[in-house]
């Protein structure tokens, strides 16, 4: 329950009688409306409000809850005088003077106490309106257009005028509780009745018959001041309420990110999966790959790369386990490399608008000839991991595998990094580690180019420093994120 339902429940307890006891010594709201409708009609015969048409009764298809005994069920037209203004035409509008209010002023008053003002009629024309009446203290003054039903209620040293048929005045002329008229307004109650003028969806005015046909439930004056005490009593451990809920919501929105970081935290320094003798060394993987690379290179199937330079202490991030090795990305892996293909082949072609994040065998893409794309496009082909280098793509780990290519081959945006291997090593392991906040942090730093178009270079990726575990243990610790990653996911639910 967030602090709003809260507020609800406690408002909706408010108007059922249940939120403080009755007290016999108060009389009835029976008694309360007699007296109301006496003072109506010395009003009436004064002159000081015009007489409108009898309400009809309420029937028991319209009370939704049961009150008590000493509470009664009215319309509003029976105990508060529903008015509009008089036409203030765009004429008579100024930038100083008495202010006019619309409804949007009068919602931003209702919710916070208080508006800035902008437009403004003059004093002569606002005390020729006053002669058929303007807004008082206790009076409450409800938004009739957008957000219905929020309601002001006018202070002792409040003079403004507002606008017909887009504020409806409520003339609170015998002094019934205005505090409590608004917690009516606020609830779920008005909120159904006004709802219910166009079949459940708000309607788009609130009109001054609507207004004097809707249902309350009334009780004895003081026991109105008592609920209302109460709830300004109650109102500022909702507030609290609201501080901690929203504590709450956060750490549970980021509990599952956070969750997903520390695995893959945990999987790059070693420590999801235990260490096991049996599966050899890193420098035995290293040294195997080294001696693939030297017959790729022999046989014309890659470049020789540059030789990178040794590891520096200054370079290490953290430890890790004693058979796992630090290397660098280029010397696992040939970066950006090139296809060599028939022009006639039909490949793959995917622009950056089809890239998307981790996928490993289905995807979509185009086809085209190799001769049409080998030039001005990054090349790949099944197996490679490719990984966007630009900004807010890189941000949002928009990284993949590889797989299913046209003919194994394709081509396609420039915007992207792409990691083949030298030998037979876990891939998916490379793309979670991609993926994990350390590699994402590193290299948000050293990007280049301007504020809006930012990237990760060749050379970042190339000596990029990674820890690299036996290939066994790659596998279990690819195992064993995608065991626990979906359970992240469901948290979010």
């Amino acid at each position: 329950m967030n602090a709003q339902d809260l507020k609800n429940s406690i408002l909706q307890l408010a108007i059922q009688g249940k939120l403080v006891e009755q007290r016999k010594e108060e009389g009835t709201a029976k008694e309360l409306l007699e007296q109301i409708k006496a003072a109506k009609e010395q009003f009436i015969k004064e002159k000081k409000i015009k007489k409108q048409k009898a309400l009809s009764e309420i029937t028991e298809d319209e009370v939704p809850f049961d009150i008590p005994e000493s509470w009664v069920w009215v319309r509003f037209g029976e105990i508060v005088n529903v008015v509009s203004a008089r036409r203030v035409h765009q004429s008579d509008w100024r930038k100083e003077g008495i202010p006019f209010y619309r409804a949007r002023e009068i919602g931003k008053l209702a919710e916070f106490g208080n508006v800035d003002n902008e437009l403004f009629i003059d004093e002569e024309l606002f005390n020729k309106f006053a002669e058929s009446g303007v807004p008082k203290a206790g009076d409450l003054m409800v938004t009739a257009v957008g957000t219905l039903g929020k309601t002001y209620i006018v202070k002792d040293d409040d003079i403004f005028y507002y606008k017909d048929a887009s504020v409806i005045c409520l003339e609170n002329f015998y002094d019934v509780s205005s505090e409590y008229i608004k917690l009516i307004m606020e609830s779920k109650l008005m909120e159904k009745q006004i709802k219910s003028n166009s079949g459940g969806t708000t309607v788009s005015t609130l009109t001054m018959v609507r207004m004097n046909m809707y249902c309350l439930p009334l009780p004895p004056l003081e026991e109105q001041k008592r609920i209302v005490a109460k709830i300004e009593e109650l109102m500022p451990y909702v507030d609290k309420y609201d501080v901690a809920y929203s504590e709450v919501e956060e750490l549970n929105k980021k509990f599952p990110e956070d969750m997903q970081k520390s695995t893959l935290q945990y999987a790059v320094q070693g420590k999801l999966v235990e260490q096991r003798e049996e599966e050899g060394t890193a420098e035995e993987l290293y040294q195997q790959i080294q001696e693939e690379k030297k017959v790729l290179v022999k046989e014309g199937k890659v470049k020789k790369p540059k030789k990178l330079m040794e590891i520096t202490e200054d370079e290490i991030p953290y430890d890790i386990p004693e058979n796992w090795k630090w290397v660098r990305l280029g010397d696992i892996f040939e970066i950006n490399p090139r296809n060599t293909v028939n022009d006639d082949t039909t490949v793959s072609f995917i622009p950056m608008t089809l890239i998307e994040d981790g996928y490993r065998s289905e995807f979509s893409f185009e086809t085209k000839s190799w001769g049409e794309v080998k030039k001005g496009y990054t090349h790949f082909r099944d197996g490679d991991i490719v990984m966007a280098k630009i900004t807010p793509c890189f941000q949002n780990l928009k990284s993949a595998i590889m797989l299913n290519l046209e003919n194994g081959v394709g081509a396609g945006t420039t915007e992207l990094h792409v990691l083949r291997a030298y030998n037979d090593i876990c891939l998916e392991f490379f793309l979670w580690f991609i993926k994990s906040p350390i590699f994402v942090s590193t290299c948000v730093t050293k990007m280049t180019g301007t504020a809006g178009q930012q990237r990760v270079g060749t050379d970042t990726i190339t000596n990029y420093v990674i820890p690299l575990p036996p290939l066994e243990e790659q596998k279990r610790i690819v195992a064993k994120i995608e065991e626990m990653l979906p359970r992240c996911k469901q948290l979010v639910k």
